[in-house]
């Protein structure tokens, strides 16, 4: 027995979603029509389609980008409500990284000087990194360095080889939902012999004195470690110290694991020294 089809039209009055929604889903791989006509290019739906569009409109209204709605639906058993528990999680962490924010800028607007941030200062030695370099925005940075920590760590696994300190980013330029500064993520190593493969340079990340602040994992989300940054680089200025080397973000092993007032990551800025400055 031949499957009732419906038009686009019909299934966007029968789910509230926009011909223009439809069509982005239809893009993006998220709900596909079941049959085009090949010569007009019209699109056709089966009725079960109705559910899965009901589905995708409802966790769109939670936020979630297309992408992750579409490993939702596309698990089964129990998996759906454990990705989206894990996602309303990273939503709710955000949140509270957003509060701590704006308690930092209001401070900033009212002419106060903001003590949410302890600094203090390091002597990192010259170390060999790895690196893969890319321009991103702020919502493209997780997916960035989650992908680049990934592709270091099975080249320096494929060589037999390891870490010798944390993982860190180097941001080249301001990175927000505007700016794509150029960012680096960083993976240390002592091996002598890796050598750049493919997208993963090689060189020597010098030896500083750094300013830095410990964060908590609490404060690990976008906008309470670009409050950090501002944090640091403020002390440095109020010190009379110059800025040597691009702010960084270092990230500790227990980044995915740790509970809500465990240290995950330290934002940091190399600086000279008035007694050092040329």
């Amino acid at each position: 027995m031949q499957k009732e089809l419906i038009t686009i039209g019909e299934l966007a009055t029968r789910t509230r979603l926009s011909l223009k929604a439809l069509r982005l889903y239809d893009s993006r791989g998220l709900l596909l029509p079941t049959k085009v006509d090949p010569r007009t290019g019209f699109r056709r739906y089966d009725l079960a389609q109705v559910e899965r569009a009901r589905r995708i409109a409802l966790l769109r209204a939670t936020g979630m980008p297309l992408a992750r709605i579409a490993e939702v639906l596309d698990s089964s058993g129990e998996k759906p409500e454990r990705l989206l528990t894990s996602y309303w999680r990273e939503q709710e962490s955000a949140h509270v990284a957003r509060r701590a924010a704006v308690g930092y800028a209001r401070e900033v607007l009212t002419g106060k000087s903001p003590i949410m941030y302890e600094i203090s200062e390091r002597d990192v030695p010259e170390q060999k990194v790895l690196f893969i370099q890319r321009h991103v925005t702020a919502t493209d940075l997780p997916e960035f360095l989650a992908d680049s920590s990934e592709i270091i760590f099975s080249h320096l696994q494929h060589r037999g080889e390891d870490l010798s300190g944390p993982i860190f980013a180097v941001y080249h330029g301001l990175v927000s939902e505007d700016s794509d500064g150029p960012v680096e993520i960083c993976a240390p190593t002592q091996s002598e012999d890796v050598e750049p493969a493919g997208p993963i340079g090689v060189r020597i990340e010098p030896a500083h004195r750094e300013a830095y602040t410990a964060l908590m994992k609490r404060q690990a989300g976008y906008s309470a470690m670009a409050a950090a940054h501002d944090a640091v680089g403020v002390w440095i200025a109020e010190h009379g110290y110059a800025v040597s080397a691009s702010n960084r973000e270092v990230y500790y092993p227990n980044w995915a694991t740790a509970e809500s007032a465990e240290h995950v990551a330290d934002v940091a800025v190399p600086f000279l020294s008035s007694g050092s400055v040329p």
